[in-house]
């Protein structure tokens, strides 16, 4: 029968000494929401040419160079997402405070400047709640565990404690055995005492005819952008912003199975639950320059750089199982419990904006990012051993086959920004903006769960999304009076996925279409003195 304690956890069981992220996990950290001031996401994000907007201080810096006077401003709204069922006691709509920083302009003669400026933002909003269900067919998440060992990522054993761990030839723990796995073959897929009588056939595994998923996304990237700027001649202009992020990820979720036996019976179901957070910083520079080609013209070209965000992160998990099941061997239920340091780099980002002004009455604006999302690393940290890599000494080394499976499962993100702005009279604008995102995820890309990585040694869940282009509708309003502009706009974001509970091995996978659509309602306060 099954036994009724609680086996322990992995950490207790195995101690292993370097830690990384899987790429699907680390990749909630690559790009950014359209977010800022109110004009800036009412015109869809396409002022880096413009300027004299304090959210460009970390897409094009060059344009905190276009302020002539100081100027200070504070952000906040709504949030809501649509089309998502209730979960974790979440709400759909949230407050969000999203912007606050200003611009201490001094004047160096009649037409040039240097410019100092301070701006918070909040780059990425994790709220979100994700829901999937489908039925399954020849497979299942401890049939995946199975599958592994199957084709030779490890074999089965019992540790000095009891617990069936995958080993590799070497007889240590293979990397690719994961906390997953670990919940999967000592809840559901041990006969001890088949084990202990050297019987043969000790482990086995069940198909699932049905699976349910459902998990709370919460947290925030935060951005600190500190930039110096200047404007020569009012024909060039240059910025330089440093920018700190902080980091506060929480991910909850329950994923549950209904299990069958050879015959397609119902034997029960086996439910998982997972806490996973992520929390730290990141430090990166972003360079940029706007000129006007010709004296005569109001149009200008924009160019600018951004590095990779170099993060310094921790991370960890705390993950149950529940075995409801009549099959008799195996536990009740159990436990995993994890956390680790380990360092993740994202790709350099490339900008190209075009923007044009007719009059005081029109202001045009475009814009073009790229990043290669494929040369994202995650790094495994060495704790406080230093040792000799390609460039010299350095505290951690890139996790080699979870980098070949980010270059697999990503690619290049376009990004594509058009807006305008028209003023009836002199004091009230109207705007209007759209944002495109090209998918970040290849369309077979999955969450390879057979590598011999830290990133996998360390996941507690098997899930991911494949997620596809984000399109962003914008629009909005301003209104000046004095030294005092309030800003009003209201966003639109749509992105469908495909969600996986896990990756395929045999049979239907169980993918299931998902939609991410959210609404933005942002005020924005703004005084120039």
């Amino acid at each position: 029968m099954k036994r009724k304690v609680c086996f322990a956890a992995l950490a207790m069981a195995v101690i292993l000494p370097a830690a990384a992220q899987d790429t699907y996990e680390s990749a909630r950290l690559l790009g950014s929401d359209l977010n800022g001031t109110a004009r800036y996401v009412g015109m869809g994000g396409a002022m880096d040419a413009l300027g004299a907007d304090i959210s460009t201080i970390s897409t094009n810096p060059a344009g905190i160079g276009l302020f002539r006077h100081s100027h200070a401003s504070i952000s906040l709204g709504f949030v809501s997402q649509q089309d998502a069922e209730k979960f974790d006691n979440k709400s759909k709509t949230t407050i969000s405070f999203d912007q606050a920083g200003f611009v201490y302009s001094s004047r160096l003669n009649r037409s040039s400047f240097i410019n100092f400026a301070f701006n918070f933002h909040k780059s990425k909003n994790f709220n979100q709640i994700l829901n999937a269900a489908n039925s399954l067919k020849g497979c299942s998440q401890n049939g995946l565990t199975y599958a592994k060992a199957d084709d030779g990522a490890y074999y089965f054993d019992l540790n000095r404690q009891g617990e069936n761990i995958g080993y590799n030839a070497n007889d240590n723990r293979s990397l690719a055995y994961s906390e997953a796995d670990y919940l999967n073959a000592n809840s559901l897929m041990t006969d001890f005492e088949a084990y202990y009588n050297e019987e043969p056939n000790w482990v086995f595994y069940n198909e699932a005819n049905a699976y349910t998923f459902d998990r709370s996304h919460r947290g925030w990237i935060n951005n600190f952008d500190f930039n110096i700027s200047g404007n020569s001649n009012d024909r060039f202009y240059w910025g330089l912003t440093v920018g700190v992020k902080s980091v506060n990820y929480r991910g909850y979720s329950e994923y549950a199975e209904t299990l069958v036996d050879k015959n397609d019976n119902p034997i029960g179901s086996v439910a998982v639950s997972d806490v996973r957070r992520i929390k730290g910083t990141g430090l990166d520079v972003t360079a940029g320059v706007i000129f006007r080609p010709s004296a005569e013209s109001p149009f200008r070209i924009g160019l600018a750089i951004s590095s990779p965000t170099w993060y310094d992160l921790t991370t960890n998990n705390d993950s149950h199982i529940l075995n409801n099941t009549t099959n008799p061997y195996g536990y009740d239920q159990g436990k995993s419990n994890q956390d680790y340091d380990f360092k993740f780099y994202t790709p350099w980002k490339f900008g190209l904006s075009l923007g044009h002004t007719i009059g005081t009455q029109l202001a045009l604006g475009f814009g073009y990012e790229y990043s290669d999302y494929t040369s994202a690393t995650n790094r495994v940290n060495k704790g406080d051993t230093y040792w000799n890599d390609d460039y010299g000494y350095s505290p951690s080394y890139t996790d080699e086959p979870m980098k070949r499976n980010t270059e697999k499962s990503l690619k290049g993100v376009h990004t594509i920004r058009v807006g305008a702005e028209v003023k009836p009279v002199s004091d009230f604008a109207i705007r209007l903006g759209y944002n495109y995102v090209s998918s970040p995820y290849e369309a077979n890309g999955e969450r390879d769960m057979y590598l011999d990585s830290p990133g996998v040694s360390y996941a507690s869940t098997t899930d991911y999304v494949n997620w596809k282009d984000t399109h962003r509708v914008t629009c909005g309003v301003g209104y000046k009076v004095g030294g005092v502009n309030m800003d009003l706009a209201y966003q639109y974001n749509m992105t469908k996925g495909d969600f996986h509970p896990f990756q395929p091995y045999a049979g239907n996978s169980g993918v299931k279409e998902v939609k991410f659509n959210r609404h933005q309602l942002l005020l924005t306060l703004g005084y120039t003195f």
